[in-house]
């Protein structure tokens, strides 16, 4: 039942996307404001169709853990999920990611019009730079900044470096970094096909606040992360032991 839930989900998100893909063609020629309803319209029939059709709904914890005004997500990374649901959870996130994405037909020109912060990973040093400086106009324009301090989907327990941009970002944007753990994962496995019927669990974690040196800030956001991401898996299994 579960591999046949799942694949009536990927065909439904299959002609959802072709659909509205169509549908959005002229949004790019119009402000980059006018996809924002066009996006939430969109994750809103995917992560419906997840609920309804695979069985698998998901739940916030620590809503009151995210301040107003600019901001930094910088969240655990387990599946595709947590790339879709900022922009049901925040207005306008400006989301760090590889610009391999933006070549995709219709999907990468419509992550461009949406506003991300495209980078080119073999640039080293360069890439950086101007990671820092989209996330800086991003907050000049009061919008939050989402970024995957691991840099690749981690399955559930596996622990993966936490790279040095999100320091970065810490230190030069000089806003609130909130903490984001999940167990995704155990529903919606990196290159799995199957989508586990249950309540996934995203939480928001109390802010880290500017002013902390680089490689205590690194220590505190890794030792929270992990901390509780390990705490919502062992919660979940507890709950289903076939996760």
């Amino acid at each position: 039942m579960t591999v046949l839930r799942s694949a009536l989900f990927i065909a439904f998100i299959w002609v959802w996307t072709l659909v509205l893909s169509l549908l959005y063609l002229p949004l790019l020629a119009l402000p980059r404001r006018a996809m924002r309803p066009a996006v939430k319209l969109w994750l809103t029939g995917v992560l419906g169709a997840l609920r309804v059709i695979a069985g698998l709904a998901w739940e916030l914890r620590g809503a009151e853990n995210v301040p107003a005004g600019p901001l930094i997500i910088a969240s655990k990374h387990q599946s595709a999920f947590e790339t879709f649901v900022f922009h049901l959870l925040l207005s306008d996130p400006a989301y760090i990611l590889k610009r391999e994405l933006l070549w995709i037909p219709f999907f990468g020109w419509y992550l461009g019009k949406s506003g991300v912060i495209a980078i080119d990973r073999s640039a080293g040093t360069k890439a950086l730079k101007a990671m820092v400086k989209g996330a800086e106009d991003a907050v000049a324009q009061g919008r939050p900044v989402v970024i995957f301090p691991e840099g690749t989907r981690a399955a559930p327990g596996a622990k993966l470096p936490y790279h040095s941009g999100v320091a970065m970002l810490y230190g030069a944007l000089k806003v609130p970094v909130v903490p984001i753990a999940l167990n995704s994962g155990l529903f919606w496995r990196r290159r799995g096909f199957a989508k586990k019927p249950g309540t996934l669990t995203i939480e928001a974690l109390p802010a880290i606040l500017p002013g902390m040196d680089r490689k205590a800030f690194m220590a505190e956001l890794e030792s929270r992360i992990e901390t509780a991401s390990d705490r919502l898996v062992a919660e979940a299994r507890q709950r289903d032991s076939s996760l």
